[in-house]
Protein backbone atom coordinates (compact mmCIF):
# COMPACT_ATOMS: atom_id res chain seq x y z
CA UNK A 1 0.00 0.00 0.00
CA UNK A 2 1.59 3.58 -1.08
CA UNK A 3 0.80 6.23 0.54
CA UNK A 4 0.05 9.96 -0.41
CA UNK A 5 2.33 12.25 1.88
CA UNK A 6 2.51 15.40 -0.15
CA UNK A 7 0.20 18.32 0.33
CA UNK A 8 -0.09 18.47 -3.71
CA UNK A 9 -1.61 15.28 -3.91
CA UNK A 10 -3.82 16.01 -0.96
CA UNK A 11 -5.47 18.66 -2.74
CA UNK A 12 -5.38 17.46 -6.29
CA UNK A 13 -7.31 14.21 -4.49
CA UNK A 14 -9.94 17.32 -2.71
CA UNK A 15 -10.53 18.83 -5.98
CA UNK A 16 -11.72 15.04 -7.12
CA UNK A 17 -14.70 13.00 -6.78
CA UNK A 18 -16.30 12.81 -3.24
CA UNK A 19 -18.29 10.37 -1.25
CA UNK A 20 -19.57 9.88 2.33
CA UNK A 21 -19.54 6.51 3.69
CA UNK A 22 -20.58 6.10 7.16
CA UNK A 23 -18.00 7.26 9.77
CA UNK A 24 -15.59 8.82 6.73
CA UNK A 25 -15.53 10.80 3.57
CA UNK A 26 -13.97 9.71 0.46
CA UNK A 27 -12.00 11.79 -2.08
CA UNK A 28 -10.60 10.31 -5.22
CA UNK A 29 -8.82 10.85 -8.37
CA UNK A 30 -7.46 9.10 -11.23
CA UNK A 31 -3.73 9.39 -11.96
CA UNK A 32 -1.96 9.69 -15.45
CA UNK A 33 -0.12 6.28 -14.75
CA UNK A 34 -1.19 2.44 -13.98
CA UNK A 35 0.71 2.11 -10.45
CA UNK A 36 -0.96 0.69 -7.53
CA UNK A 37 -3.65 2.88 -5.34
CA UNK A 38 -2.19 5.39 -3.05
CA UNK A 39 -3.77 6.38 -0.03
CA UNK A 40 -3.95 9.18 2.47
CA UNK A 41 -5.56 9.87 5.77
CA UNK A 42 -6.73 13.37 7.53
CA UNK A 43 -7.61 13.55 11.18
CA UNK A 44 -8.69 16.72 11.55
CA UNK A 45 -8.06 18.19 15.37
CA UNK A 46 -11.06 18.76 15.95
CA UNK A 47 -11.90 15.11 16.47
CA UNK A 48 -10.07 14.61 19.87
CA UNK A 49 -6.30 14.94 21.49
CA UNK A 50 -3.38 13.56 19.79
CA UNK A 51 -4.26 9.87 21.43
CA UNK A 52 -7.63 9.51 19.45
CA UNK A 53 -6.43 10.82 16.26
CA UNK A 54 -3.85 8.39 16.15
CA UNK A 55 -5.83 5.51 17.09
CA UNK A 56 -8.34 6.76 14.41
CA UNK A 57 -5.32 6.63 12.04
CA UNK A 58 -4.25 3.43 13.23
CA UNK A 59 -8.00 1.61 12.37
CA UNK A 60 -8.06 3.47 8.92
CA UNK A 61 -4.62 2.26 7.85
CA UNK A 62 -5.79 -1.66 9.35
CA UNK A 63 -9.05 -1.26 7.45
CA UNK A 64 -7.80 0.14 4.13
CA UNK A 65 -4.60 -2.61 4.38
CA UNK A 66 -8.17 -5.02 3.86
CA UNK A 67 -10.46 -3.14 2.00
CA UNK A 68 -8.25 -1.59 -1.29
CA UNK A 69 -6.92 -4.64 -2.56
CA UNK A 70 -10.30 -5.44 -3.41
CA UNK A 71 -12.27 -2.08 -3.85
CA UNK A 72 -8.99 0.14 -5.17
CA UNK A 73 -8.49 0.22 -8.65
CA UNK A 74 -4.80 0.84 -10.21
CA UNK A 75 -3.52 4.73 -11.12
CA UNK A 76 -5.96 5.84 -8.29
CA UNK A 77 -5.20 8.06 -5.36
CA UNK A 78 -7.95 8.22 -2.64
CA UNK A 79 -7.97 10.45 0.70
CA UNK A 80 -9.89 9.01 3.66
CA UNK A 81 -11.21 12.12 5.65
CA UNK A 82 -12.26 10.71 9.34
CA UNK A 83 -14.89 11.73 11.43
CA UNK A 84 -14.96 10.86 15.12
CA UNK A 85 -17.42 8.02 14.57
CA UNK A 86 -14.72 6.43 13.13
CA UNK A 87 -13.56 5.48 16.41
CA UNK A 88 -16.48 3.78 18.31
CA UNK A 89 -17.73 2.04 14.70
CA UNK A 90 -16.61 -1.98 14.71
CA UNK A 91 -14.07 -2.74 12.44
CA UNK A 92 -16.14 -4.76 9.95
CA UNK A 93 -18.40 -1.86 9.17
CA UNK A 94 -15.78 0.38 8.98
CA UNK A 95 -13.99 -2.10 6.65
CA UNK A 96 -17.75 -2.30 4.83
CA UNK A 97 -17.63 1.92 4.40
CA UNK A 98 -14.16 1.93 2.31
CA UNK A 99 -15.31 -0.57 0.33
CA UNK A 100 -18.68 1.11 -0.07
CA UNK A 101 -17.33 4.04 -0.33
CA UNK A 102 -14.56 3.23 -3.32
CA UNK A 103 -17.60 1.71 -5.16
CA UNK A 104 -19.26 4.80 -5.07
CA UNK A 105 -16.31 7.05 -6.27
CA UNK A 106 -16.24 4.62 -9.45
CA UNK A 107 -20.13 3.78 -10.12
CA UNK A 108 -20.60 7.78 -10.59
CA UNK A 109 -23.05 7.82 -7.87
CA UNK A 110 -20.77 10.31 -5.58
CA UNK A 111 -21.07 14.33 -4.83
CA UNK A 112 -19.41 16.34 -7.87
CA UNK A 113 -16.74 18.75 -6.22
CA UNK A 114 -17.53 22.35 -5.11
CA UNK A 115 -17.03 25.03 -7.64
CA UNK A 116 -14.26 27.19 -6.83
CA UNK A 117 -15.77 30.87 -5.62
CA UNK A 118 -14.59 33.66 -7.63
CA UNK A 119 -13.82 36.47 -5.23
CA UNK A 120 -14.68 38.98 -7.35
CA UNK A 121 -18.04 38.02 -8.05
CA UNK A 122 -20.75 39.77 -8.87
CA UNK A 123 -22.93 41.73 -5.95
CA UNK A 124 -25.95 40.05 -4.51
CA UNK A 125 -28.87 42.16 -4.66
CA UNK A 126 -31.31 42.09 -1.52
CA UNK A 127 -34.91 41.27 -1.83
CA UNK A 128 -35.81 45.15 -2.27
CA UNK A 129 -33.30 45.25 -4.94
CA UNK A 130 -30.78 47.21 -3.46
CA UNK A 131 -27.27 46.14 -4.36
CA UNK A 132 -24.99 44.60 -1.57
CA UNK A 133 -21.63 45.13 -1.50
Amino acid sequence: MDRIVKRKDFVAAASGLRANSGALLLQGRARADEHCPRIGLTVTKKHGNAVERNRIRRRLRAAVRDALPRAGKSGFDYVIVARRAALGVPFADLINDIERGIARLHSGSRRPPRPARDSAAQPVARADGEKLP
